[in-house]
């Protein structure tokens, strides 16, 4: 679902030239699930907007859902956007003069879906929010508006999910409850997941969890299970 192979990512600044990402290789197959750890700097969310194509590396090479992105201009980017990813982030990201079946139907009718409300409805009673569809963003607390992304961001099938620390707006409790629901959607979806996370207990929720340091792949415990294995 994800090669990600010797990407570099340098971008310029007024001190010069940053490498923000530096030979990083990572693969992810259908239906897995992946944490992205590290510290502040160190390259998780851009990793994360290389994948979803909304970062275009300085060197290597990005194949997403069997998408070589190099070879799609700005238009095909968004399209691939719009039929393969969906993109949780850490702010909600909600219209706020939009109802919350608006927010979610919104990709839809972009997509040129005839169904879209009908999509938008279905995937909003999926997050326990069918008595709230007509709520607008400003009358829903932040753990409903992350809620209503999740909705939003599942509502295509999507082959993949893009997560940026999805409950760093959001205190404890509310934010397991997300969690829950964000692995629960894909698990029952099968679909791939890669999550930005600070928090190691729900970092250790995912199969694999990847580290960064100085914008290079420190660790990742998938490939120490296996090689464990192997001896």
């Amino acid at each position: 679902m994800i090669l990600l192979d010797d990407i570099a990512v340098t971008l310029t600044s007024a001190a010069g030239a940053v490498n923000v990402l530096r030979g990083v290789s990572l693969r992810m197959g259908a239906g897995e699930t992946a944490s992205l750890m590290g510290p502040s700097g160190s390259g998780k969310t851009t990793l994360l907007m290389t994948a979803a194509g909304l970062v275009r590396p300085s060197a290597g090479r990005v194949e997403v859902a069997g998408r070589d992105l190099a070879t799609l201009d700005e238009d095909g980017l968004a399209r691939f956007r719009r039929d393969a990813l969906g993109i949780v982030f850490q702010g909600f990201h909600l219209v706020p003069t939009m109802t919350a079946l608006e927010n979610v139907a919104l990709p839809l009718e972009f997509a040129g879906r005839r169904d879209a409300f009908e999509i938008a409805g279905e995937s909003l009673a999926a997050v326990g929010l069918a008595p709230r569809r007509e709520h607008y963003p400003v009358e829903l607390s932040g753990g409903e508006q992350q809620r209503v992304a999740l909705a939003r961001a599942f509502a295509g099938s999507p082959k993949l999910i893009l997560a940026d620390e999805p409950t760093g707006n959001l205190d404890g409790a509310t934010g397991k409850q997300v969690m829950d629901l964000l692995f629960h959607l894909a698990a029952e979806r099968g679909t791939t997941l890669l999550l930005v996370t600070h928090e190691l207990d729900l970092a250790r929720r995912a199969q694999r969890i990847i580290e960064l340091a100085d914008g290079k792949i420190v660790g990742d415990s998938a490939r120490a299970v296996a090689a464990a294995a192997a001896r």
